[in-house]
């Protein structure tokens, strides 16, 4: 995930109607311009089903924690996008009015946008080419009168493709705060992850830190954590000493999680005294803290 505090003003420039109706801007640098205040989050999800979950619980918290806050989450994985289950969105639909796309509201002050809201069904298969998927995200960035926010938060898919790049490209002018990356303890997921720190260092894209998910098993009964999944290279805190990253906080595995993305459900509304809530706590306040610290040394220190 990246953030970065934007300066300026919301923009409600959407361009000229082109001959085939889309509205048409004149640069990348102009599809989004955030107002003061403003922060813009990616997230670079690894391939385990978690990570999505654990977007869903971030969301929630920043939204519950920030009431006054409008939050939004985009959600940019063209191929496979989960979020509107995991959301408890599915079935909805987008509505196109004057001002553009309406992003469909989970509560008054969390909006979505996935193109899981324009498919007929769930299962249907979005095969794309990168052009394509490029189109879609500018479309989003574009179109979607998302109104007045304070944070947008970015899901991407695993990997530093197409998205990756696009969103980085388009978002340029915005100053995304930085990315918080997500991880699982095992060296094979680890591996990608230092791929992706990579991709943010030569795009230069500021890296708040490192998420650990998945990290332990805390029964409920005895509260002792057993390993489900070995660090055996060290896991995510010795990467993070290695590479110089803070590392946010580690959320243990709790089945209930996932019981909750499948019912489209908030994890933290559900089981608000758990060791993963805790986690999330502690990972929005680093997130909150690195912005605050940024805006108020004007976003110069990386």
């Amino acid at each position: 995930m990246l953030i970065r505090r934007c300066e300026g003003t919301r923009s409600s420039h959407r361009g000229d109607q082109g001959e085939n109706g889309h509205r048409q801007t004149q640069d990348s640098g102009s599809f989004w311009k955030g107002r003061s205040g403003e922060e813009h989050v990616q997230r670079s999800p690894r391939t385990w089903p978690g990570q999505r979950c654990l977007c869903r619980g971030l969301l929630s918290c920043q939204a519950e924690r920030l009431i006054k806050s409008q939050v939004a989450l985009l959600d940019v994985d063209i191929c496979g996008p989960s979020i509107p289950r995991i959301m408890g969105l599915e079935g909805e639909q987008v509505h196109q009015s004057g001002s553009g796309w309406s992003p469909v509201y989970v509560e008054d002050n969390l909006a979505v946008m996935s193109i899981g809201f324009l498919l007929s069904s769930p299962d249907d298969a979005v095969i794309w080419r990168g052009p394509k998927k490029n189109g879609m995200i500018k479309q989003f960035l574009r179109d979607v009168d998302w109104g007045e926010l304070d944070y947008l938060i970015v899901d991407t898919p695993p990997g530093t493709s197409d998205e990756h790049l696009s969103i980085v490209q388009y978002l340029s002018s915005a100053q995304i705060d930085g990315a918080v990356i997500i991880t699982t303890p095992q060296e094979v997921s680890l591996q990608d992850v230092r791929k992706e720190i990579r991709f943010c260092q030569k795009v230069k894209l500021p890296i708040i830190g490192v998420v650990e998910n998945m990290s332990g098993f805390i029964c409920p009964k005895c509260k002792n954590t057993s390993q489900i999944f070995p660090p055996t290279t060290g896991g995510a805190q010795k990467m993070c000493a290695d590479l110089n990253l803070p590392l946010l906080g580690s959320i243990p595995l709790d089945p209930r999680i996932g019981r909750s993305c499948d019912e489209g459900r908030s994890f933290l509304q559900h089981v608000p005294d758990s060791p993963a809530a805790s986690a999330y706590e502690q990972i929005i306040q680093s997130i909150k803290d690195y912005c605050t610290y940024r805006s108020q040394h004007n976003g110069t220190d990386e």
